[in-house]
């Protein structure tokens, strides 16, 4: 089975308090814009319309048939988070996006990555095989869903959230999913004024 390299660089703007880390992009088939979360069945675009502008279509376009690249990217720079992915590359072992038969070969550098990211105070997993990759470079527990451990690089410590996978195939209603993304938000303060 080939060997997919990671489409686009880690989107990483330098004021960013929160890295946010999926799993690895779906086939290009499916995307909507060459950008992190592409497929439009996936919701964290929506979930992030809800949480900050209570809007679940902020980051659609005028048609409503894509999403916004550019007022993404402004927001993501504008809020401080950043967005990547823990597979830098993959197999898939089924021909679909599905985390359950995709195979990280290579992993992000999470302690060079958070380097790079001076103010960073929380890394949020956005799905199962996220957090697994990256329980492999840190020491800490499995946090609960929607919940946090700590982790500590050279003098930072650092919050790991686990949060519900955005995928519509993870079953849970949109609105309760953005509670608990909304939840974090607040927990790690200075997102909502």
């Amino acid at each position: 089975m080939p060997i997919e390299n990671h489409p686009w660089p880690p989107f990483l703007p330098k004021n960013a308090r929160i890295l946010m880390l999926g799993s690895f992009p779906p086939k290009p088939i499916r995307w909507k814009m060459e950008f992190y979360y592409p497929n439009f069945q996936n919701d964290m675009w929506r979930i992030l319309g809800m949480i900050f502008f209570h809007e679940k279509e902020y980051f659609l376009t005028a048609d409503k048939k894509s999403f916004d690249e550019q007022r993404i990217r402004y927001f993501l720079e504008e809020r401080g988070i950043a967005v990547a992915d823990m597979g830098a590359a993959v197999i898939r072992q089924k021909d679909n996006a599905s985390d359950q038969f995709l195979k990280i070969v290579q992993a992000i550098d999470l302690n060079g990555m958070l380097q790079q990211l001076p103010f960073c105070v929380a890394v949020v997993t956005t799905g199962q095989k996220a957090t697994e990759t990256l329980l492999l470079q840190v020491e800490t527990g499995q946090p609960p869903l929607g919940g946090y451990s700590t982790f500590t690089l050279g003098d930072r410590k650092v919050r790991l959230y686990r949060m519900p996978s955005s995928s519509r195939a993870y079953p849970k209603p949109l609105e309760e999913k953005a509670a608990v993304y909304r939840r974090m938000f607040e927990e790690i303060g200075g997102y909502f004024q």
